[in-house]
């Protein structure tokens, strides 16, 4: 299999500004039909999306998806509409009949009401969906859900050089027959930043970012993806771009870049979640 195959592509800059180092704003609508029809031709059959990236889903419905495996997510029924309710307008947006994943945004919440996941397994039965699951951010999430009973058929796990944490029950899950997609190859672009310009937050890893830069250069984006699509446990590795060019410089870099070296540098959890960032 091509590495190019094994990437998914990430939606919510079609929905809303999104990225540390997002400066072009929401992708426009014009773009994203350029973008999607670069992907099909280039051997990328995924797409993810959510309720929660603003208009995302409806923009993607502007476009012949017949082509893609599209993955959506919902949020908690209990602060939300119901998730039945969420799965429909999800089709509507999307002018879908049904989708290939389904997956819980705020996947705690089924630990509180156990009626969300048998639904959940009521549209899989009824074929409207043909894997459920979850979208992480921490492994005590999975580790409880597991502990709970809720197996799934698909996760979706941050992973990139910095951020491992997962990697042992990816590979668990994985040998168990769960399919396994990752996101945040790029950490929401901080491998790219300025460090001059980052706060003293991120002072650890400012002298690893930057000596990432000096030894891979204009093809740091091509190591990164290269880095994980490799990874024989991880079978699709979600990739967002705001423009076509990012895209195709992203896919044209993967084949020849260097392969990283392990990393053997302890960073912080909280450093490698964006949610502890500063705003």
């Amino acid at each position: 299999m091509r590495l190019n195959n094994k990437i998914g592509l990430g939606t919510v800059q079609f929905g809303i500004p999104y990225g540390v180092t997002n400066s072009n704003g929401q992708t426009p609508a014009d773009e994203v039909s350029r973008i999607l029809r670069y992907a099909s031709a280039n051997g990328i059959d995924t797409l993810d999306t959510a309720s929660a990236y603003g208009n995302a889903e409806e923009t993607l419905g502007q476009n012949d998806l017949n082509r893609f495996k599209i993955v959506s997510k919902f949020l908690s029924a209990e602060n939300y509409m119901p998730i039945s309710a969420q799965f429909t307008k999800s089709l509507q947006n999307l002018k879908m009949n049904s989708l290939y994943g389904y997956l819980a945004h705020r996947p705690l919440a089924l630990l509180d009401n156990e009626k969300e996941w048998e639904t959940l397994l009521g549209l899989k039965q009824q074929g409207k969906v043909q894997k459920i699951g979850f979208s992480l951010n921490s492994v005590n999430e999975l580790e409880r859900l597991l502990d709970k009973g809720c197996f799934p058929d698909l996760i979706q796990v941050p992973f990139n050089y910095f951020d491992n944490r997962f990697a042992p029950l990816m590979q668990e899950l994985k040998s168990k027959g769960c399919e396994i997609h990752t996101r945040s190859a790029f950490l929401q672009g901080l491998f790219f930043a300025d460090t001059t310009k980052l706060p003293a937050f991120f002072d650890g890893v400012k002298e690893q970012i930057n000596a990432l830069q000096n030894d891979f250069g204009t093809n740091l984006s091509g190591a990164l993806l290269k880095y994980t699509l490799s990874l024989p446990y991880i079978d699709k590795v979600i990739m967002g771009v705001e423009n076509l060019e990012q895209l195709q410089n992203n896919i044209t870099g993967i084949d020849s870049a260097l392969l990283m070296p392990e990393n053997k540098n302890i960073i912080s959890d909280t450093l490698l979640m964006p949610s502890n960032w500063p705003k």
